[in-house]
């Protein structure tokens, strides 16, 4: 934690190395939460770009309050992806012949690379059928691998109110992936 603050100090200071090691530090959590929330890989990474971006530009005004810095930045991503979603719901879908061809594992064989995509395509597909709370909880918690005090932090809940969206989320998802995804949103 002193090491991080440290690196925050530096990187509010304008020492670029410092920053870079924060950004190396938290990119992949961050990027997994974005990808998890948009379901899109190139959007995913457009977005954790974005979410740095604004970071590095805002630094200056970060202020330790009990909380780590990681859950600054997933306030930010949150709010990006939150974004995102809100734009994406306006723009018209695309044509399945403007689609990227499907890609190949190194023997050449599809099958495994579209095996790993489906079931990614249901699990997405599962939570999306949750509660936005228990998504951004679902989200925060397994691909971000957040604590429940982070995850109550960014999204400005009680620990027990996210213990009780995390249950309740797993709970949803245990029973639409048993059924096969057919129910609805609740």
């Amino acid at each position: 934690m002193q090491d991080e603050q440290n690196l925050v100090h530096r990187a509010q200071q304008g020492d670029q190395e410092a920053f870079a090691e924060l950004y190396e530090s938290h990119f992949d959590r961050i990027f997994r939460y974005v990808a998890l929330r948009v379901g899109n890989r190139m959007e995913a990474e457009d977005i954790t770009q974005e979410v740095f971006l604004k970071a590095v530009r805002s630094i200056r005004s970060f202020k330790w309050k009990g909380i780590p810095f990681s859950a600054w930045l997933f306030r930010i991503a949150r709010n990006e992806v939150i974004d995102s979603l809100r734009k994406k719901s306006r723009q018209p879908t695309v044509p399945l012949s403007e689609l990227p061809p499907i890609p190949v594992s190194s023997s050449g064989n599809p099958h495994p690379l579209v095996k790993h995509e489906v079931d990614v395509d249901q699990l997405r597909a599962a939570i999306r059928q949750l509660t936005e709370a228990q998504q951004e909880v679902i989200s925060l918690r397994f691909s971000a691998e957040l604590s429940i005090a982070e995850v109550a932090s960014i999204m400005g809940k009680s620990e027990g109110a996210v213990k009780s969206l995390q249950h309740g989320g797993i709970i949803a998802l245990r029973r639409i992936l048993s059924k096969g995804g057919d129910n609805e949103k609740g």
